[in-house]
């Protein structure tokens, strides 16, 4: 006697409902992720009751000094404090132009010569849109 044998039902897993699950998921990471600008200084900047946020971040040089002198130019930490030093990595990471806006933040605690050498490389350079970041005050308690 020879029994037929059924054919098997090919089972087939519909993925499509899963990619969009993962697409509107990626999305949702997406839309909700901040970025934020690390630095390798600890800097904690002085604060200021006047003042207006920076609106060109892309273009921006940023100068960091930490509360030991130590300068940092768009995140990469110099390996002098020295004038010509900071002049040197300001005119390599500008290209040469000088209309790009350049911002100083300096630790609250940091010396004062140490932004004024900031300030001469950024004046001998030529740059002329200068800012000096802070934090905002705090109101005072009642």
């Amino acid at each position: 006697m020879k029994f037929r044998r059924k054919q098997r039902e090919n089972v087939d897993i519909n993925l499509a409902s899963l990619i969009d699950v993962v697409f509107i998921l990626l999305l949702f990471f997406v839309v909700t992720t901040t970025f934020t600008r690390e630095t390798q200084l600890r800097v904690d900047l002085p604060e200021s009751v006047s003042g207006a946020p920076s609106d060109d971040q892309t273009r921006q040089l940023d100068i960091v000094i930490s509360a030991d002198g130590i300068f940092s130019v768009n995140n990469q930490v110099l390996p002098k404090s020295d004038l010509a030093t900071l002049m040197d990595a300001l005119q390599k990471q500008s290209n040469g132009d000088t209309s790009r806006p350049l911002s100083i933040s300096a630790d609250g605690k940091s010396q004062h010569q140490s932004v004024i050498t900031a300030m001469d490389a950024a004046g001998k350079l030529g740059f002329s849109h200068l800012r000096m970041t802070t934090v905002e005050a705090a109101p005072p308690a009642p």
